[in-house]
């Protein structure tokens, strides 16, 4: 199944019913008097967190969805019938985004959680509801109400304790191969993993955390670059970050650079992302002897001036990974701990989230902003290139091919 996180589609509710104007007409009964009904409640429409799906792909096509009308009234003071809810389905971690306004509708974070993004319309009023002791044969009725249209944007974010980053071919996969039951594809080429993968990691009898494999990063990512720009939001739900860093990159590149690449990546994306508690994971220890590991081990750390835990692992061999596996399991103890004993730190670290939240969605807005911008001028340059003068074009010379 392809992953899909973003998605834009309309949702239209249903428009109320209208009312109803009827009289009794009965054998041997004059002057019945007035019994049209009313119409019927359109209905509405909602977005629902459903905990078996996992990605967006039903809305890439099909983007337009309406509930169903409200039905007219009718005689005998008969009632139309309500216009059927519509719920749609979503993953949880979506966020729905109202896209004229880009007004943040609702974020759906728990199974079940439901949320109405568009109001049926209000039914009309029969005939019966306008008689009085003066007017004993109205003709008056109300039509329904039209229901609410609007269009929405969907973001998901995956849900997960712990994200991983790192550059390609960092070890990301194969951690998350050695921690949990996860199988995302391991090569020996860059972008090996194209969509994030989840993985259980279980510490212990009931102790369990969630960690994201994030598709690699490159130099210029937050700028758009690679495949980083679209995966780097999936890091905002994140509680912990494990930055991993290859010890003994196959290129023979300087593994401080590279860590130093992915720090000022995360910074340009959203300052406040880098602000999140973030721990080093040196991979692929494996593959130095003890000297030469703790010399390149003191180099990432004196280049990065890290003050933070600091973890070497070789996930191929599943050395040390256990320990950090523990680790951090302590950590969202104590976290989830200090949540409920310190308010001050539960307020901080929700406007920090907040704090991401806008970053993030601030910068994909400039990175598409700017994207359209570049197809508005290809297309102006496209345009323009139909008209030549084609009078210059008569002489002897050579034939002059332009190619689009």
């Amino acid at each position: 199944m392809k992953f899909v996180d973003e998605v834009s589609i309309h949702v239209k509710a249903g428009d109320g019913g209208n009312g109803m104007m009827s009289f009794r007409r009965e054998k041997f009964i004059e002057n019945g008097g007035p019994n049209g009904g009313d119409g019927g409640d359109g209905g509405s429409v909602y977005i629902v967190a459903d905990e078996n799906l996992n990605t967006l792909v039903d809305y890439r096509y099909t983007r337009r969805f309406a509930a169903k009308n409200g039905e007219k009234g009718g005689s005998t003071d008969c009632t139309g019938h309500k216009g059927e809810d519509l719920v749609l389905p979503v993953p949880v971690g979506t966020t729905v985004i109202d896209a004229g306004t880009q007004e943040v509708i609702g974020d759906l974070v728990k199974p079940g959680q439901r949320l109405m993004v568009a109001q049926g319309g209000w039914h009309g009023l029969g005939n019966t509801r306008f008689k009085s002791s003066v007017n004993r044969a109205p003709r008056q009725t109300t039509n329904g109400k039209p229901g609410d249209a609007r269009d929405l944007k969907l973001e998901l974010k995956v849900l997960a304790d712990v994200g991983l980053l790192g550059l390609p071919n960092a070890g990301k996969s194969t951690f998350i191969r050695a921690v949990s039951a996860a199988k995302p594809k391991v090569a020996d080429y860059p972008f090996t993993t194209l969509v994030p993968n989840l993985g259980v990691v279980s510490v212990g009898r009931y102790k369990s955390f969630v960690v994201a494999d994030i598709p690699g990063l490159i130099e210029g990512a937050s700028d758009g670059a690679g495949l980083g720009i679209r995966f780097l939001k999936h890091l905002a739900r994140t509680r912990l970050l494990l930055h991993l860093v290859d010890l003994a990159p196959l290129d023979q590149s300087d593994p401080a650079e590279a860590a130093q690449t992915i720090v000022e990546e995360l910074g340009r994306f959203s300052p406040a992302l880098a602000e999140r508690d973030r721990w080093l994971v040196l991979n692929k220890a494996d593959q130095l002897l003890d000297d030469e590991r703790e010399e390149r081990m003191r180099q990432v750390v004196a280049r990065l001036n890290w003050e933070g835990p600091v973890f070497v692992i070789s996930a191929l061999e599943r050395e040390g990974t256990e320990e950090l596996s523990q680790a951090i399991m302590r950590y969202l103890d104590e976290r989830t701990l200090r949540l409920v004993e310190e308010p001050e730190y539960a307020e901080a670290l929700a406007e920090l989230d907040q704090r991401i939240e806008d970053e993030a969605r601030a910068r994909l807005q400039a990175l598409d902003d700017q994207r359209a911008l570049r197809r508005a001028g290809l297309k102006n340059v496209e345009e323009s290139d139909d008209d030549f003068d084609d009078d210059e074009d008569d002489g002897d010379g050579p034939e002059i091919i332009y190619v689009r």
